[in-house]
């Protein structure tokens, strides 16, 4: 193998592409939000898919709440306070999905609202 063969292989699109942090986040939004509204279109025959994914999505959450908890933390505070209701109330509010008392389209909306300000490169929550 020459150089200009392994140059090109370095460089192809087969390379794993380079993400940042919040490209990182946003792919994690989308995945956990594809699969919550795949299963609930097909609810009552996938509810098992959709409690994992309202899971994932709990511990998505959870693990946001803990980073803005962290007092090293680089956010503004507003944001911060702002993150951490959402993991509340995404907590709460998947306890009634799962009891079958509510719909999921408002976790829905609030993963779609944090996914377009990441795309965005921020704005407000």
């Amino acid at each position: 193998m020459n150089a200009h063969t392994m140059a090109q292989r370095a460089y192809s699109l087969d390379s794993a592409p380079i993400r940042t942090d919040r490209g990182t986040e946003y792919e994690v939004f989308a995945r956990i939000t594809h699969r919550m509204k795949v299963a609930a279109q097909n609810c009552p025959g996938e509810f098992a898919k959709l409690a994992s994914a309202i899971h994932d999505n709990r511990q998505l959450w959870a693990l946001l709440a803990s980073d803005v908890a962290d007092t090293d933390n680089k956010l503004p505070n507003e944001l911060r306070a702002r993150i951490f209701y959402l993991a509340e109330f995404t907590n709460s509010y998947s306890s009634k999905i799962l009891t079958q008392k509510a719909s999921v389209e408002p976790l829905l909306e609030i993963n779609t609202a944090i996914m377009r300000g990441l795309r965005n490169g921020g704005g407000t929550v």
